[in-house]
C-alpha cells in the first residue's frame, strides 16, 4: 500500500487567538499565518481580534496595530504606504493584493491574511523573492543601444512614450506571478506574468535597439509559452495592469520575425 505524507512544515496548525479589548466598539478578527523558521513547529493560524475604530482603515494599519500592541513578534514588510513600493504584497481573504490599499472594509467576516502562495516563507507573512528577482535581472530590464548616447536624454515621440503606458506602472510586487498556476507549476523555467510584463515593457520601447537579441532570449518553450491566458494575473494585480495582454504582444513579435 502506497502512504503519501505531506512534507514537514507544511500542516497548517491552530494558533493563539487574542481576545478584543473589553471596550471594543467594532471588533475585527485577523487570523494571521505564522511560520517561525527557527523552531520546528508546524506553520500555524493566530487570530487577533482588534478594534477598528481605532485603527486606520487600510489592512495594513490593522497589522501594524496588532504588531505595536499585541505581538511584536509579527513579521511582515511594508515601506512607502501607497501602492508605490509593493512591499506589503500578501494574500488577503483569499486574493493577491497590497495590504496598503486593502480596506478593512472591503472584506466581510473575519480576515485571512496569508503569505504570497508558491514562494518559500522566510518568516510569517514575508516570502522568499530571490527567483523572481533573479529572473527580472535575466531580462536585462535597462536601455540596449547601439547608438551613442545622447548629450542630455534619449528622445521619443509622444505617440511611442503612449506605448509604454500600462507597462512602467508595474512595481513588481508579484502579485500576479504568484496567483499564476503556470508559473506555480514551472517557476524554474517560466518568467512568468511579473518579468514578462517586464519584458515586454523594454520590447515596446522605441528607443532601444536590441529588440532581435531580447527576442532571441525569450525563444524557448518554457519562457513565454507557458502562459495560457488565464487572466488570474490581470485580476490580482493591484496597479490594474494586465501581463496577460503583455505576454500576448509578445508572442506576436516572435511570430511576425519568423513570417
Amino acid at each position: 500500500m502506497v502512504e503519501i505524507a505531506l512534507p514537514a512544515n507544511s500542516k497548517i496548525g491552530k494558533g493563539v487567538a487574542h481576545p478584543a479589548p473589553e471596550a471594543a466598539q467594532k471588533p475585527r478578527t485577523l487570523k494571521i499565518y505564522r511560520w517561525n523558521p527557527d523552531d520546528a513547529d508546524n506553520p500555524r493560524v493566530d487570530s487577533y481580534t482588534i478594534d477598528a475604530d481605532d485603527c486606520g482603515p487600510m489592512v495594513l494599519d490593522a497589522l501594524i496595530k496588532v504588531k505595536n500592541e499585541i505581538d511584536s513578534t509579527l513579521t511582515f514588510r511594508r515601506s512607502c504606504r501607497e501602492g508605490i513600493c509593493g512591499s506589503c504584497a500578501m494574500n488577503i481573504d483569499g486574493q493577491n493584493t497590497l495590504a496598503c490599499t486593502k480596506g478593512l472594509d472591503e472584506i466581510k467576516g473575519d480576515i485571512a491574511i496569508y503569505p504570497l502562495p508558491h514562494m518559500p516563507v522566510i518568516k510569517d507573512l514575508v516570502p522568499d523573492l530571490s527567483s523572481l528577482y533573479a529572473q527580472y535581472q535575466a531580462i536585462e530590464p535597462w536601455l540596449k543601444t547601439d547608438t551613442p548616447k545622447p548629450q542630455n536624454e534619449w528622445q521619443q515621440s509622444r505617440e511611442d512614450r503612449e506605448q509604454l503606458d500600462g507597462l512602467y506602472e508595474c512595481i513588481l510586487c508579484a502579485c500576479c506571478s504568484t496567483s499564476c498556476p503556470s508559473y506555480w507549476w514551472n517557476s524554474d523555467k517560466y518568467l512568468g506574468p511579473a518579468v514578462l510584463l517586464q519584458a515586454y515593457r523594454w520590447l515596446a520601447d522605441s528607443r532601444d535597439e536590441k529588440t532581435g537579441e531580447r527576442l532571441d532570449d525569450l525563444e524557448d518553450p518554457f519562457r513565454v509559452y507557458r502562459c495560457h491566458t488565464i487572466m488570474n494575473c490581470a485580476k490580482a494585480c493591484p496597479k490594474g495592469l494586465s501581463p496577460a495582454k503583455a505576454i500576448t504582444e509578445i508572442k506576436k513579435m516572435m511570430v511576425a520575425r519568423e513570417v
